[in-house]
């Protein structure tokens, strides 16, 4: 991870920091002075108060005096995250399901439209301008180092700005509670220098790898004859199912289970036979019944698709 979440990485994250810690001082200042009042108040003696100076400065002037203050000072940088894409804008579609990610880059120029999940790759320096969905409950988009954070209701869509002024990785979080795996439904936002991003992009343009050992294509043929084409894309292979994520480059992201694991072919291995005892609930069946030499070759083939 790059840094702290009060660690901004982007300018639209920045606005957001200034703005909270300038209502914070603001904040503190307020406690400081009452405090100040109220020793002087009880240090005086009884009978020497004047009850309607203190009642109208510093009940109604004072606090009208500094809270229009603090709001015309932050009105400039209140956050622009719902404003028209700026020229340029990299387009993402992000539809929260439970309890995962669907990410669909919209087609620009010679580059087609593709599918991905849980991992948001952008490149540096381009504002990034996110339609956000939701296709069963509401969910929360939030990574606290790029944008602020914006609820996904079903039947309505949503957007956001955000921008990455360095390359890292930013971890987010659905901030909604969403049913029982809400907590482990988060994201990765990964931030590569451009000419990295079109490499990447490039990549995910592409069909799966063709299996070409004998394990990667015993793998293939259980993913097919155990029908996990039902419901998971691998583009080049199978039909175009969209219940789960796409998995056609699984094999390149980070994690799986929406941040659960590490991903690797041992942690493809343990999800596979025991997704309901790592994440309960998830709309996968366990398929602990699975020989292991059949599990083993089908985790090496999807750790294979990069």
């Amino acid at each position: 991870m790059s840094g702290g979440i009060l660690q901004a990485a982007g300018p639209v994250a920045g606005r957001i920091a200034d703005l909270g810690w300038l209502l914070l001082g603001g904040g503190a200042l307020i406690f400081l002075f009452v405090m100040v009042l109220l020793a002087l108040a009880l240090r005086q003696r009884r009978g020497r108060m004047q009850p309607l100076v203190w009642v109208l400065g510093g009940g109604v002037l004072f606090p009208a005096v500094v809270l229009s203050a603090l709001f015309f000072w932050a009105l400039p940088l209140a956050p622009v995250a719902r404003q028209a894409p700026p020229p340029g804008a990299l387009h993402i579609t992000v539809t929260g399901r439970m309890w995962w990610w669907e990410l669909r880059y919209a087609a620009e120029g010679a580059h087609g439209e593709f599918l991905a999940a849980n991992e948001v790759r952008i490149p540096v320096g381009r504002p990034v301008w996110l339609a956000l969905a939701a296709d069963d409950v509401i969910h929360s988009f939030w990574v606290p180092q790029l944008a602020g954070k914006i609820d996904m209701v079903p039947g309505r869509m949503q957007h956001l700005l955000l921008e990455a002024d360095r390359p890292g990785i930013y971890r987010g979080q659905c901030a909604e509670f969403c049913g029982e795996q809400h907590a482990r439904m988060a994201l990765q936002v990964v931030a590569l220098p451009p000419a990295d991003f079109e490499s990447w992009r490039q990549a995910q343009l592409l069909p799966a790898p063709q299996a070409v050992t004998p394990l990667q294509q015993r793998g293939q043929q259980v993913f097919l004859a155990k029908r996990c084409d039902a419901c998971h894309t691998v583009r080049g292979i199978t039909g175009d199912a969209q219940l789960g994520p796409d998995l056609t480059h699984v094999g390149s992201r980070l994690q799986i289970g929406a941040g659960t694991l590490a991903n690797s072919p041992q942690a493809l291995a343990q999800w596979i036979a025991h997704v309901q005892d790592i994440k309960h609930g998830a709309r996968m069946p366990s398929y602990d019944r699975l020989d292991a030499a059949s599990l083993d070759a089908l985790a090496h083939w999807l750790g294979s698709l990069q």
